[in-house]
């Protein structure tokens, strides 16, 4: 059955910040997932990560795990140093979730993030590099019931990868049922000629869909062809999580990385768009 989920960052005007009081907030807002910063988890203490699981199974509601990775742990780089820091650092990463109880680490969980190709270099080359870490590290996804999903991201903050039909065969040449593609209804919007084709050529290989306007508003509030996307997702018969990412304040990091550089509304209730964002992904996209 799919799941409804949202991003913690729509509060945030930082990352790193204490996740225990979204799962509360979520859960009153009508959404069954959380989707937390996985980076930041790796600096907390194991006994506080324990305690977010547990108000998290407390509450009814699952987590899952977002990725941006920095440059100095691109596990696509050319530079082998910087790559096996990349590697040491998405297994310790993946133990990490496995003792929470595993789940999904999705977003760019095979390159950096966000990161331009050098002028002059092959694009191919750090494809390649991506795919010999990516085989090495769902193994390790394996042993601790973890899931990497791979985000297909817009031409503006990746290239190794912008379109389902690009990373289709990666997933498939890393053939794993540990490794999936996440798509991302805002990424589509730019790179793909039809939403849902591209969802149907994913197929059982979409193991996550973010879901946000074309403008990163919450879903209902814009121009996304949600019946279509609807159709699609029936069509595969797709039965994972749906996690709302919208970002809509400037300032702070947040605001920075993802370029929020207006106030998309006037002094926005957050909590009420979060709702009823809930609702209707809810009845348009599950019920």
């Amino acid at each position: 059955m799919r799941t409804l989920g949202i991003y913690y960052g729509f509060w945030t005007h930082d990352w790193d910040v204490d996740f225990l009081p979204f799962v509360s907030k979520v859960k009153e807002l009508g959404f069954d997932q959380l989707e937390v910063n996985g980076g930041t988890l790796v600096s907390w203490k194991e006994a506080d990560r324990l305690t977010l699981v547990e108000e998290a199974r407390k509450e009814g509601i699952l987590l899952s795990y977002g990725l941006g990775m920095t440059a100095e742990h691109d596990v696509s780089s050319p530079c082998e140093e910087i790559r096996q820091n990349g590697i040491r650092f998405m297994k310790d990463m993946i133990k990490m979730v496995g003792r929470m109880g595993g789940g999904m680490i999705g977003g760019s969980t095979y390159c950096s993030w966000p990161k331009q190709l050098p002028k002059g270099d092959s694009k191919k080359e750090y494809q390649d590099q991506s795919l010999k870490s990516m085989k090495e590290l769902v193994k390790v996804a394996e042993d601790n019931e973890v899931i990497l999903n791979l985000e297909v991201l817009n031409r503006f903050e990746q290239f190794l990868f912008n379109t389902c039909e690009e990373i289709l065969p990666f997933v498939e040449e890393i053939g794993s049922p540990n490794c999936g593609i996440l798509l991302d209804t805002f990424h589509m919007n730019i790179e793909e000629d039809s939403l849902p084709v591209a969802i149907q050529l994913a197929g059982s290989h979409l193991k996550a869909l973010h879901i946000g306007e074309t403008n990163r508003k919450p879903v209902g509030l814009g121009r996304q062809p949600w019946k279509e996307i609807r159709s699609a997702l029936d069509a595969i018969g797709f039965d994972g999580p749906l996690v709302e990412e919208p970002f809509v304040l400037p300032g702070g990091q947040v605001g920075q990385d993802i370029s929020v550089w207006r106030n998309l509304f006037d002094n926005p209730d957050l909590d009420k768009l979060a709702a009823d964002s809930a609702a209707f992904a809810r009845r348009t996209l599950i019920l």
